[in-house]
């Protein structure tokens, strides 16, 4: 991954110069982000040939990896027809009292949406819980548009004890 050097105040101070496309910048950014520690994890690699179960733990070794990279304790959840991806402790979560501090959710989004853009998981992303509405996490939620997860790759409900075990061990 090239080097990009932007604190968090950095990206929300762009976004106010960016305007009305501001969020659609944010998420090609994040975008470009996503594929590029696709590209440079699995360089060259053809995804179409994949099944879902390797395409399942590329995914959550992408989610290892960005906890590595301190973008905050991410968790996965692959569900039947979606998948639910949770950052505890995001960069937005320093920046609580600044509103620009949503543009570091959609960065988010942005990435989580390249990396499935990279694997050929056709998905439709939203936020649907933020540190900065009051929730202890920012939730992302990923419809599945193509066809649901075989019985064998959805995982269980994670309780939040074990939420509160993983935080714990970093």
């Amino acid at each position: 991954i090239r080097l990009v050097m932007l604190r968090p105040n950095e990206l929300m101070e762009f976004c106010e110069f960016a305007g009305t496309n501001a969020d659609d910048i944010l998420i090609w950014v994040g975008k470009t982000l996503g594929k590029s520690l696709m590209e440079r994890y699995f360089y060259g690699k053809d995804w179409s040939t994949e099944n879902m179960a390797n395409k399942k733990e590329v995914v959550l070794g992408i989610l290892e990896a960005l906890i590595l990279m301190g973008y905050g304790a991410v968790t996965g959840q692959f569900r039947k027809d979606h998948i639910l991806i949770d950052v505890y402790e995001s960069l937005a979560t320093e920046e609580k009292d600044n509103i620009m501090a949503k543009n570091l959710c959609i960065l988010y989004l942005g990435i989580f949406n390249g990396v499935f853009e990279v694997l050929g998981i056709d998905v439709d992303g939203k936020e649907i819980e933020c540190v900065l509405s009051g929730d202890d996490k920012c939730s992302y939620k990923f419809d599945l548009l193509g066809e649901e997860l075989d019985d064998k790759l959805v995982d269980e409900e994670i309780s939040e004890e074990a939420v509160s075990e993983f935080l714990a061990s970093l």
